[in-house]
């Protein structure tokens, strides 16, 4: 015996992909920009480039609402205590975005005063290569962490942050960080 049901629509799916697609629609970018690179950022959200097409228009400035950090800049050592407090309050699962040759490499300011690459204290999950990027990089690199999120899904639960560190071009060699500086008593 057959039961007929007019009128009514069904959707099944996985739990897990209604995750991923409300997670990847809804990424919150929190813009840590502290030099031209951030000038590049705010033009993603401009109408000839519409980041909001993602679901990353809405840039939260605190980092208990944001779950995608874009550094844009040069990052000094003195910022970057600040920088790793905010990594450290924003929300799992959380993603990083590099933007820039300053913020991925130093860029030209290859002195004692500039971190010469925020890999080295934070996880990196995507590199934005240029100086500065363009506004398209930026949001390859915000489709890049959609894919991310399509395939992976939740986390491992108690397991280490592991950075998945994809250049979207080759960018760099990378160079130490040169010996901090110890200022004696006078």
């Amino acid at each position: 015996m057959a039961i007929e049901l007019e009128g009514t629509n069904y959707v099944t799916t996985q739990l897990r992909k209604v995750v991923n697609w409300a997670r990847r629609s809804s990424l919150w970018p929190l813009p840590f920009a502290t030099a031209c690179c951030g000038i590049e950022f705010m033009a993603t959200a401009c109408s000839r480039f519409d980041v909001a097409r993602f679901g990353a228009e809405v840039a939260r400035f605190s980092p208990r609402q944001s779950d995608l950090l874009v550094v844009a800049g040069r990052v000094s050592v003195k910022m970057m205590p600040v920088l790793q407090r905010i990594y450290l309050q924003m929300t799992e699962p959380k993603w990083v975005i590099s933007m820039g040759a300053c913020a991925s490499t130093g860029g030209v300011f290859d002195t004692y005063a500039v971190v010469q690459g925020v890999d080295q204290y934070i996880p990196v999950d995507v590199y934005v290569p240029g100086c500065p990027p363009r506004p398209e990089t930026l949001i390859e690199a915000i489709m890049t962490i959609q894919r991310i999120v399509d395939e992976d899904g939740l986390p491992p639960s108690g397991g280490e942050r592991r950075p998945l560190q994809i250049a979207l071009e080759p960018t760099h060699e990378v160079k130490p960080q040169p010996v901090p500086l110890t200022v004696g008593a006078t």
